[in-house]
């Protein structure tokens, strides 16, 4: 697992524990919490006139030694997100975001605001208004973080008059000074060209800028993953200018072009008066979009305040949970444990009843155990700050390359190379009587491990749910899905009558299992490509030569088991030799990263970003927005069968929509920020804008007519050519 999401979980695993508490602070007060942050919701306007603008505010006070977070919240936390409710023709635009501060926590770097904080929102008031008065809502939701870190939200209101007619609104005198200290730290445009420059690991950000006498330098880039956050940021000046050498994030490929200059650049500037704050923005200086309100992903609704609300939205969840662990069943990422299944079932259909009781109630212990062990796993590092999701694991090449060592290992075994024996069994299937029952627990285990890649219809919006409820609520769903995933195999067995219409244990059972053994070996080959595209050349033939060691090590374990005397100890020193050598290549394949996945194609699709996606909808253009990921099957078959059919493509280009793909294979705080925002812990996930500010949430299985018919739906103006008509 990489080392960000251990230190962050070392750092702020309290948060594990303070989700409900934190979430309901603002609202109840009954929480020691309460009083790390006071929202309030206020104007600079004091009236409100027909077609003049109004700018409303959110600020946010926090209790020394806290702090909330900026649009980019640098190596954990997420930013404030504000959704309004306004009147029928009143429209709220985007965020303003001051310059923000670097807040070091241990050895991660947070961007954000310590004290107090104004957001400024620019709001679009109608030509014609009634009587009023008018009123504005929003609900605020933040973390608030120190060593700890605390989920919350607040419902604001505020009541404005309406302006007599012919007269323009006037600043209230009580928020006046507020805003105008708010304004004082938006960034403005730079008044010099400013370049990045190619510098290998480490570019230069330049001001063409003779004279700038500068200290306390530091630029806050909008993109997540350009830069290395916590890194020194070392600025010098000369006769040409400011010159400030970064260093790139690790995630980048080593022949990547230098990450753009898009960003807040803060210093001090030394003037004849003396030191001058100053912030600038850099490049694409337009800040994120204000969040759109999505279409439901699911009937589960948001947990309301009173206890009987928060009880159903759970029960539907918990259901909604089970029916996608059933379905789970028949996705292709559980088909390859399926093998060791039917020739479990097999086994076990010449033994007493009671036997194959045990050995279902064996199984569902193995996949409840895994899916809440996972479960815990993912809520102590969302709590801690690490922006991850279902899947998460798979995220990381090393466990990629042992579940491709484990597989191959298994399939060597069923296709005679080697022989499982003692307490080896129970790594696989269980074929022997002894340690059977342990064998149908690690089943269970590998079954819920091979299954994360997938998500079920169902699965997605429940697990979403259950991770913005707090553990308690994640656990029950959790437990929800596991039992669903568990129920076929231990309804048969515990109707054992079933297991009597298969065919007595007997010698084409050996037939059988080589034939077993070719879909883990298709999955060893699927594994090896999602390797590849989360590590470099030098790792692949790391992971490669892993594969080479697991046949060597299963060879000398069946040569030692029959030898005798030095063969025997030959046999073990070359396992020992083999294991020995997994682990260094492990070692170097760890190291070895690759950058983003490139996903731009002649077709016009572009990678996704939230800069580039604000852009597209700032020019009124409908957008298809593709979250997937390489170890996503469910993903690759969406994409293959369905979005890059010829009748597909053919209907986004004749509604001009634009195709943005976001790659998950590794960790990416954008991605994960829109997945939890759609109520989403993990891939697929399918967003169509309009255009005109609404978006659809396409189900996670597509068809052809799915797809068709939503972009049918689309309206017929969306889009440049809306402009010409």
């Amino acid at each position: 697992m990489p080392a960000r999401p251990l230190a962050l979980l070392a750092l702020l695993a309290s948060c594990l524990v303070l989700g409900p508490a934190g979430a309901q602070a603002q609202v109840t007060g009954r929480s020691k919490y309460a009083d790390l942050v006071r929202a309030e919701l206020v104007t600079q306007e004091g009236a409100v006139a027909p077609g003049s603008p109004l700018t409303a505010g959110v600020r946010l006070t926090m209790k020394p030694g806290w702090h909330v977070y900026w649009r980019n919240p640098g190596d954990s936390g997420l930013p404030p997100e504000i959704a309004w409710t306004l009147p029928a023709g009143f429209a709220a635009g985007a965020v303003e975001w001051p310059a923000p501060e670097r807040i070091p926590v241990g050895d991660l770097m947070n961007f954000g605001y310590e004290g107090e904080v104004l957001l400024t929102v620019p709001l679009t008031v109608p030509e014609t208004l009634g009587p009023g008065p008018v009123s504005l809502k929003a609900k605020v939701s933040y973390l608030v973080c120190e060593r700890e870190c605390v989920p919350g939200e607040a419902n604001l209101s505020l009541g404005l008059p309406v302006a007599p007619a012919g007269t323009s609104p006037r600043p209230d005198p009580r928020t006046a000074e507020l805003f105008a200290q708010a304004r004082e730290k938006v960034p403005v445009p730079a008044p010099w060209p400013v370049r990045m420059s190619e510098g290998g690991a480490n570019p230069v950000l330049t001001l063409d800028a003779p004279g700038l006498r500068a200290r306390d330098v530091a630029f806050f880039p909008y993109s997540e993953t350009a830069l290395e956050h916590a890194a020194p940021q070392v600025a010098t000046s000369d006769a040409a200018g400011l010159h400030l050498r970064l260093q790139r994030s690790s995630q980048a490929a080593p022949d990547a072009p230098a990450p753009r200059a898009d960003g807040v650049l803060t210093l001090t500037e030394e003037t004849a008066s003396g030191p001058v704050r100053r912030a600038y923005a850099l490049g694409e200086a337009a800040p994120a979009p204000a969040p759109v309100a999505a279409a439901p992903a699911s009937p589960i609704p948001a947990a309301p305040a009173t206890g009987t609300g928060e009880a159903e939205g759970l029960w539907q969840a918990a259901l909604l949970a089970f029916l996608g662990g059933l379905l789970l069943n028949l996705m292709p990422c559980v088909f390859p444990v399926l093998s060791i299944k039917v020739l479990s079932l097999v086994r076990h259909s010449g033994e007493s009843p009671g036997r194959v009781r045990l050995h279902g109630l064996a199984y569902a212990a193995g996949v409840l155990a895994t899916f809440l062990g996972l479960a815990s796993v993912l809520i102590a590092l969302r709590a801690g700050g690490a922006q991850i999701g279902w899947g998460f694991q798979l995220q990381s090449p090393l466990v990629v390359a042992g579940l491709a060592y484990g597989l191959l290992a298994m399939g060597l075994s069923l296709s005679g190379v080697w022989h499982l024996g003692g307490r080896a069994a129970a790594l696989g299937d269980g074929l022997t009587r002894r340690t059977g029952l342990e064998g149908s627990f690690f089943t269970g285990v590998l079954a819920t491990v091979v299954a994360t890649p997938c998500t079920a219809p169902f699965m997605g919006a429940a697990v979403g749910y259950g991770l913005t409820q707090g553990a308690a609520v994640a656990l029950t769903v959790f437990a929800a899905l596991g039992l669903g995933l568990a129920l076929p195999f231990a309804l048969l067995a515990a109707w054992p009558a079933l297991l009597r219409r298969l065919p007595r244990p007997g010698a084409w059972m050996e037939t059988l299992k080589g034939l077993l053994a070719f879909p883990l070996y298709l999955t060893v080959a699927w594994l090896v490509w999602v390797l590849s595209q989360q590590v470099g050349p030098t790792g692949l033939m790391a992971g490669l030569t892993g594969l080479v060691l697991v046949g060597f090590g299963a060879w000398a374990i069946e040569r030692g088991r029959t030898a005798e005397g030095l063969g025997r100890r030959g046999a073990q020193a070359a396992v020992i030799v083999a294991l020995l050598g997994l682990a260094g290549l492990l070692a170097v394949l760890d190291r070895d990263r690759a950058g983003p996945v490139a996903v731009a194609s002649a077709d016009g699709v572009e990678p996704f970003s939230q800069a580039r996606l604000a852009g597209l909808l700032a020019e009124h253009r409908p957008v298809f927005v593709n979250m997937t990921a390489a170890w996503c099957i469910t993903c690759q078959v969406n994409d293959r069968a369905t979005l890059r059919a010829d009748a597909v493509q053919a209907a986004f280009k004749a509604r001009d929509v634009a195709q943005l793909k976001g790659d998950w294979t590794n960790q990416n705080p954008e991605i994960t920020r829109v997945l939890e925002a759609n109520g989403r812990s993990g891939v697929p996930l399918y967003l169509l804008y309009d255009g005109r500010g609404g978006v659809a949430v396409l189900p996670q299985i597509l068809t052809e007519s799915i797809v068709r018919d939503a972009l049918a739906a689309l309206p017929a103006a969306a889009g440049p050519r809306a402009a010409l008509r």
